[in-house]
This record gives structure tokens, C-alpha cells and sequence, in this order.
């Protein structure tokens, strides 16, 4: 007994309808004069700002002693805060990534405790424990210690408020990899930082690298904690969002232009390097 063969049903073809060209024009326009307005002119503003008392204005605000104490403290701040939020962030990414305990979710939870505090609270909550009248206040006074209104504070206010960039990078991207090639080092006897080095290092480089620019470009920015720690001491306590502040407030509008458009190259570069690194995140995870 034969049986006919049953006929094959057509491929089912989807037809992708593109939108209408004033469509795609009007969204385009409009994309491009957001950008225009909220973007590029600001950015052309400040610049025009910095240069309108000529390059030797522009020089001689970006020369002076404060602006060069702000420059360093903020480089100080940076060399202190990315380095101990990387550690930390490899740490944290490790631990939730690479094990099962309880508490992880807390953890997850604790990490992203600053996306949802204002920075200001963080500052104030800084002022409350190790200020005059706070709760370790008057041992650090004993001791000779200043944390509020000098660097110390600076710094630590700075680390809180950055602390999650490096780690909630490098969380979504340990994730996306699992753990098959470490499982299989360990199998083949390698040892913890030998896996460590040779197989998680070199796969998560490119995140780790967006992490730290991300980390960076926060810290220098970041005003509201620093501002409420600081104490504004001129010469001493100013980073650059202080120190451009200061100067706006003295009516010194060429020279707050001049210190703001140091702080825009940096974004630029910060924004460039990001794309960059976008890139090769998305690549490594594929």
C-alpha cells in the first residue's frame, strides 16, 4: 500500500516595511536638533566662554595656584578611589558570578545602594559619623585625626558615590560568559590565581577597562558629596566642580569657563573611550 507524498508547505516570507521617508527624516531632524540644543551647544558655549578673554585669560585661569590645587586633588582623589572601587568590583563580581551563598542578594542589593542615594545624603551621612559632632567625631579629634572638611573625607565621599560602576559592569559580563573554561582549569589542576590570571583576567579585560573609565569620569565630576565634605577651603579642599563653583559665584565667568572646559575634554575623551570599549565588551561576550 503506497502513500502519496504529503505536499511541503511554502516557506512563510516576512515582508519588512521600512517607514516613510518624511518619516525617517522628521525623526532624524529632530534626533539631530535634541542632540544640537542639549548637547553640542552647551559644549560650544563653554569654550567660547573659556576664549572670550583671549588664550592668555584662558592660561592664566587654568595656571593659576587654585586651579592647580583642585587639578591635583582631583588627580589624588582619582589615584585613591578607581584603584580601591577596581579592587572591589573584581572582588564583588567574583563572588556573586563564581558562587552560591546566602546573602548574595543583599550583596547585588548593597552594590547599588549609591545609584539610589542622592550624593548629597551620602556627604551628609559622612558629616554625621566622622564630623565634630558625629559618632566617631571626638575619638578622631583626640587622635589628631581631620576626616571632615580635608581630604580623607574627599576621598571617602568620592569612593561611595563610584563604587558600584566597576562591579555592576563587570557582573552583567562574568554572567554572560558562565563558568565552563574556569571549571575546566580547575579540572586540569590550576590553581585559583593561575585561573584567575590566565583565563578570568584576559575575558573580562575590556569590561573591566569600561568599568574603570565609567568609575573615573564619575569621580572627577562628582560634586554633591564632595561639595558637602569638602568645607570649600580655597588652595586646600576645592576639586575642579568646586573650584568652577567658586569662580562662577565670584563672577568670574571666563575663568569658571576655562577650569569647566578641562572637565568637558575629559568627558570627550571619556565618551570616546566608552564607545570604544562598548565595542569590545560586546564582542568578548559574543
Amino acid at each position: 500500500m503506497s502513500t502519496a507524498a504529503l505536499p511541503l508547505s511554502a516557506p512563510t516570507v516576512r515582508v519588512v516595511k521600512r517607514d516613510p521617508l518624511p518619516v525617517q527624516l522628521g525623526l532624524t531632524a529632530l534626533a539631530l536638533l535634541a542632540m544640537g540644543l542639549f548637547i553640542v551647544l552647551p559644549l560650544v558655549a563653554v569654550f567660547v566662554q573659556a576664549f572670550a578673554k583671549g588664550l592668555e585669560g584662558y592660561r592664566s585661569a587654568v595656571q593659576s595656584p587654585e586651579t592647580r590645587s583642585a587639578i591635583y586633588l582631583s588627580l589624588l582623589t582619582v589615584g585613591v578611589a578607581v584603584p580601591l572601587n577596581t579592587v572591589f568590583g573584581m572582588a564583588a563580581a567574583w563572588a556573586v558570578t563564581k558562587f552560591q551563598f546566602r546573602g548574595k542578594n543583599i550583596l547585588v542589593t548593597l552594590i547599588d545602594i549609591p545609584f539610589g542615594v542622592s550624593p548629597v545624603i551620602s556627604g551628609l551621612i559622612y558629616v554625621l559619623v566622622f564630623g565634630a559632632q558625629g559618632w566617631f567625631g571626638e575619638w578622631f579629634s583626640d587622635h589628631d585625626i581631620q576626616i571632615i572638611f580635608a581630604v580623607p573625607g574627599i576621598i571617602l565621599a568620592t569612593t561611595f558615590v563610584t563604587f558600584p560602576f566597576v562591579a555592576r559592569e563587570l557582573i552583567s559580563l562574568m554572567e554572560s560568559q558562565g563558568t565552563d573554561e574556569e571549571e575546566a582549569a580547575l579540572v586540569l589542576g590550576a590553581s585559583g590565581w593561575q585561573m584567575f590570571w590566565k583565563i578570568t583576567l584576559p575575558n573580562i579585560k575590556w569590561g573591566l577597562l569600561y568599568g574603570v573609565v565609567l568609575c573615573t569620569a564619575r569621580a572627577l565630576g562628582e560634586f554633591g558629596a564632595v561639595s558637602v565634605v569638602s568645607g570649600h577651603i580655597r588652595g586646600e579642599t576645592n576639586t575642579l566642580p568646586l573650584h568652577v563653583e567658586i569662580l562662577y559665584n565670584e563672577y568670574n565667568y571666563s575663568g569658571a569657563f576655562a577650569v569647566a572646559s578641562l572637565l568637558s575634554v575629559i568627558a570627550v575623551i571619556s565618551l570616546a573611550l566608552k564607545k570604544f570599549l562598548e565595542h569590545k565588551t560586546g564582542l568578548e561576550s559574543q
